[in-house]
């Protein structure tokens, strides 16, 4: 095993050149401390995220951990697969700070940091919510858009906003708002959302007045103000009668960052060359997604993209192609990227000239060996059955077997008599029932077992907080301190302009 000292990394990483660093602990373990460039590749799902996020078996990876020897792991399992150039940091997380180095804590860091840079470099305007409040009451014509996924919508948002995510906004906002006397007001939940959102406007160059909320839900309840839940409001389907401003529009921005476009088949001939990591993400939401795809392209929405790139790119210098059915999505998300910096980043004009794939993007993962299953109806007429259960933490809590036990692979407790296990997505179902001897798998999961109308228990302090190593849990999340956390992640989101510029390894507009 091969390992690398803080200060050689910092030196590959001021170097430049395809570098990609793995964390290997679980996503709540990651967050509460680890490099800037690192990306969450947690041992529990290994098989499932490794060769998405290495495209390129020669690229050179470091595996990172908070000294549990996680890492060590994750760089003997990379090696096994074919990884020719895999070190470990040695030392660790703890090791890079001794040597003075900065930690983050958090996740998406990049992303949210970059979002502030953006605040700082373009002078997005932003509201407070009392101003924002004075604005519904003086019925002035605007309309509040909410750049989150659905399913974070849905939890909260401010009275009266529409759903549209940040991918989209540039590609809708003509038939959303025809009007350019009408003030458009984009939220998240905190902060970088809200901005980026309402800079791609601006950048596009929508003529209204545009403006961010600032610190959006929470900031809104914090302020004493009421947030809506369980709303569904969202733009219309389909291709928007506007496609063709938007298309005016995200054509400047994307020429202005250097966005570079190629043909689909200058694109598959990338994907084919293995001298060069290469990532190709179809930015579009899920359902066009699924309806036909370049094959060998995976799905990451736009906003999503932009603001969460550890979750789709590892690997610094790498070349990031991005597609959509008409540009427009493509090359919002391309421009910023360009911003971002890193990276050489493509958009393919042709996307749907030639054969398509259809349906979900699902990772590549041999190891994955079908472990015997059992329906939900024969499980719950068993007794002395252990149900495993490795959902995340939080949504565990939501709604579960009774009965059952939450786990994370690799770290399920022994237990007395058969076991059971299930999982949202069954290929991490079957991977850790070949761990349990004679474990068998839920057909279905626990949809299937709430779809045959059997009951669900729910427990908000099951797990507790200080459990939930699987998930860095947000202010929202928490069981306590809800109000001191909401306060801590808006400075922590502020304040990583400095720490950014303390570390000294971001990039930001220096394409």
């Amino acid at each position: 095993m091969r390992f690398v000292t803080s200060a050689d990394l910092k030196a590959w990483i001021s170097r430049g050149g395809e570098l990609a660093i793995l964390d290997a602990r679980e996503e709540g373990e990651f967050g509460h401390g680890h490099l800037f460039w690192a990306v969450p590749c947690p041992l529990s799902k290994k098989e499932l995220r490794a060769r998405a996020l290495l495209p390129r078996r020669a690229t050179r990876v470091v595996c990172v951990d908070g000294g549990e020897g996680h890492a060590a792991k994750l760089a003997e399992y990379l090696t096994s697969i074919g990884y020719a150039d895999v070190h470990v940091l040695k030392g660790g997380t703890p090791a890079w700070k001794a040597a003075g180095h900065v930690v983050f804590t958090g996740v998406h860091v990049p992303s949210k940091a970059f979002g502030e840079w953006v605040e700082h470099h373009y002078g997005t305007e932003s509201v407070d919510p009392p101003e924002l409040q004075a604005m519904v009451d003086s019925g002035r014509p605007m309309v509040i858009l909410d750049s989150r996924p659905m399913d974070e919508y849905v939890k909260m948002t401010i009275p009266g906003a529409v759903n549209v995510p940040g991918g989209e906004l540039a590609y809708r906002i003509g038939d959303l708002v025809p009007d350019a006397e009408t003030t458009i007001v984009v939220n998240c939940a905190g902060r970088t959302r809200s901005i980026m959102g309402a800079e791609s406007l601006r950048r596009a160059g929508v003529p209204n007045r545009i403006v961010a909320l600032r610190n959006g839900t929470m900031g809104w309840e914090l302020a004493g103000f009421t947030v809506e839940r369980g709303q569904t409001r969202s733009y219309a389907p389909g291709t928007p009668k506007s496609a063709g401003l938007a298309l005016q529009r995200a054509t400047a921005f994307a020429a202005e960052n250097g966005v570079k476009l190629i043909s689909r088949a200058a694109a598959e001939a990338m994907l084919a060359d293995d001298s060069r990591t290469t990532y190709a993400l179809d930015v579009r939401a899920a359902e066009e997604y699924a309806a036909g795809h370049i094959p060998g392209f995976r799905h990451a929405p736009g906003g999503q993209l932009v603001q969460a790139t550890d979750q789709w790119i590892a690997v610094r210098g790498a070349r990031v192609i991005l597609a959509d059915d008409d540009t427009v999505r493509a090359r919002m998300s391309a421009a910023w990227l360009r911003q971002m910096g890193g990276w050489e980043v493509y958009v393919v004009q042709d996307t749907l000239k030639g054969a398509l794939a259809t349906g979900p993007w699902k990772p590549e993962a041999p190891e994955v060996k079908l472990a015997p299953a059992i329906t939900s109806q024969a499980l719950a007429a068993e007794t002395g059955v252990t149900v495993v259960d490795l959902t995340r933490s939080i949504d565990f809590r939501a709604g579960h077997i009774p009965g059952s036990v939450w786990a994370v692979r690799g770290r399920i407790p022994k237990t007395d008599g058969p076991v059971v296990v299930t999982a949202p997505d069954p290929m991490v179902a079957h991977l850790a029932a070949a761990e349990v001897p004679g474990a068998r798998v839920l057909e279905g999961g626990v949809a299937a077992w709430k779809a045959a109308g059997l009951p669900v228990a729910a427990d908000r302090q099951t797990p507790p907080d200080e459990a939930c190593v699987d998930w860095y849990l947000r202010p929202y999340d928490r069981n306590s301190g809800v109000e001191a956390a909401m306060h801590a992640y808006l400075s922590w989101e502020i304040d990583l302009v400095h720490e950014v510029e303390r570390d000294g390894d971001s990039r930001f507009g220096a394409w």
